[in-house]
């Protein structure tokens, strides 16, 4: 009944008061008060029907259920549900044990500490839920809008993946990176802090990076998590998947893809296997081919953070193959290195955290030299297998070195010439 009472009293005290908005709602709230990919408005009176519950709690008898709240009145006609006297509700929800809910419900937190003195806090419960801004419906809102408005832009999604923050499993928090991995990430936040001091004194070459790295080091984990970081969707984009389609669109699929970023600002627009493009320019003398790639270059000289919105990250496993045509455009090179002991043995215990095991971290970490994270992470998987196998949910050293003998294996089949 807490959670039924919850989503009620929010309600009234979103209608009451006009200072809050569709981020002071959960996520839940939003769903029930209306809010979709194709209606973002959160309209004031809200009202909270007994068909919007069924449908989201798989709740049938709503109103049987608070027949026990003397704050809660039931509309025959629409089957609304609406609180008859706010102070008194608000009461009687904190009696019964709403405190947790409270603490997550921005709406409530906001009224609870300001208007009843309750000791909650309205920032923290902010900060626990997903901005709106952050999730799947605003951005097919912004999408449905562009595609309305240019049709072509269409044909650019079927080449390219685009996520919403919320829609990103990939966490900041659970990577473990270099200090320059980590300024990075400061550089951009505080480029967005300062846009118009940047722009008033003409400094627009900012938020182009290029991760140069071996396979499995992070280039792709980073550059996912930063769109929880920045709050922005991303875009990703390999430029394999891109030249393969008909070669005669490549230049035109090159720019929607680039017009869906500035229109979709801010965003990130990630493109992997950046080195393709210096395949391209060297080996291939198709003409359609010469004109993507010089497409490709061109629209890298015209996006940037400060002017549009847009955060352009390249990744690449050959930096050799890239010439300076390639690299003048990108403002900052990143190195993504095999980690060292101490970096292994971090991510190690991050990936070990949740086990129960009786491992060696720092005996791991120094007996798996050259192995990239995602060589760590297939190891720890490895482990777990095989402590099933055993019909064991405990991982020993044992099985936990399967796993090293079975990356050890991988690496050296990847290294050989069968020719």
């Amino acid at each position: 009944m807490l959670k039924l009472t919850e989503v009620v009293l929010t309600a009234e005290v979103y209608n009451q008061y006009q200072r809050l908005n569709i981020n002071d709602l959960t996520p839940v709230c939003r769903e029930i008060f209306g809010v979709t990919s194709k209606s973002a408005e959160v309209k004031r009176p809200v009202s909270v029907s007994e068909g919007m519950i069924r449908k989201v709690f798989g709740i049938s008898d709503a109103a049987e259920q608070l027949k026990a709240n003397p704050f809660v009145s039931y509309e025959e006609f629409g089957q609304r549900l609406r609180i008859t006297a706010l102070p008194g509700a608000a009461d009687w929800f904190v009696k019964k044990g709403g405190t947790a809910q409270i603490q997550r419900n921005p709406a409530l937190a906001w009224y609870y500490e300001t208007e009843r003195q309750v000791d909650v806090s309205y920032l923290q419960a902010k900060a626990a839920n997903i901005p709106y801004e952050d999730t799947r419906a605003y951005l097919e809102k912004k999408i449905s809008a562009i595609i309305a408005d240019d049709e072509k832009i269409r044909g650019a999604l079927d080449l390219i993946i685009v996520s919403a923050p919320e829609e990103v499993t990939q966490r900041l928090e659970d990577l473990v990176l270099s200090p320059e991995q980590e300024d990075s990430i400061r550089k951009i936040n505080t480029a967005m802090a300062n846009l118009d001091f940047l722009r008033a004194h003409d400094i627009h070459e900012v938020g182009k990076f290029l991760f140069v790295g071996p396979p499995g080091t992070g280039k792709t984990s980073l550059a996912l998590s930063m769109s929880h970081v920045l709050h922005m969707p991303i875009l990703e984009v390999r430029l394999s998947m891109i030249t393969s389609q008909y070669l005669g669109e490549t230049s035109k699929n090159i720019d929607r893809i680039f017009d869906l970023a500035r229109k979709l600002t801010p965003s990130i627009l990630f493109i992997d296997e950046f080195d393709f493009i210096a395949k391209s320019r060297t080996n291939d003398d198709h003409g359609a081919m010469k004109r993507a790639v010089n497409a490709l270059l061109k629209n890298i000289d015209q996006v940037n953070l400060v002017k549009n919105g847009v955060v352009l990250i390249g990744a690449t496993n050959h930096p050799r193959l890239l010439d300076d045509a390639a690299w003048r455009r990108f403002d900052e090179v990143i190195e993504f290195a095999l980690p060292d002991t101490g970096m292994r043995r971090t991510i190690l215990s991050k990936l070990t955290a949740t086990l129960d095991s009786s491992l060696n971290l720092d005996q791991l970490a120094e007996e798996t030299a050259k192995f990239s994270g995602a060589d760590l992470r297939m190891i720890v998987k490895e482990g777990m297998i095989s402590a099933l196998m055993r019909g064991q949910h405990m991982i020993s050293q044992d099985d936990i070195e399967k796993g090293v003998e079975m990356v050890e294996k991988r690496n050296t089949i990847k290294d050989c010439c069968w020719v």
